[in-house]
């Protein structure tokens, strides 16, 4: 059983870029993040842990109906748009956001007509779901 996990785990990371533990220093995005981004928006794919990088194109304000979130859009190095939305109420809000910053990333993925939306940038309290992250200026949130 022990095998079969690793094999599992082995399987996501190479071919889907998930991980549940935060980036190394490095800021160069995973290998095959973006396809695997790509792929996912061409085939309207949902609930897929990710991990990527890319350059923060616009902060918008905060989500504040419901659980509040800090929202912004990356652009990917394919062009792509994601909107990433952070939960501030699970995790800490990311000091110092502004256009043209690179963020790293860990979350699901949800598609959408405008590029998806990254959510689940935080750990689960309630330890059900992968926990996500995000990296800005060498700090990770989770």
């Amino acid at each position: 059983m022990r095998y079969l996990h690793f094999i599992l785990g082995l399987v996501c990371t190479l071919s889907l870029g998930c991980s549940s533990t935060p980036p190394s220093p490095s800021t160069r995005a995973p290998a095959g993040s973006d396809e695997v981004l790509a792929r996912a928006f061409k085939q309207h794919t949902s609930n897929l842990q990710v991990e990527g990088q890319g350059v923060i194109r616009r902060v918008l304000s905060d989500d504040n109906n419901g659980r509040r979130h800090q929202r912004f859009i990356v652009t990917l190095s394919t062009g792509q748009t994601i909107l990433i939305t952070h939960n501030i109420e699970l995790a800490p809000r990311i000091v110092g956001l502004r256009e043209g910053d690179v963020v790293s990333f860990s979350g699901e993925y949800e598609w959408n007509a405008e590029g998806g939306v990254i959510h689940w940038t935080h750990s689960d309290p309630s330890k059900r779901h992968p926990p996500g992250w995000i990296k800005h200026n060498g700090e990770v949130y989770q």
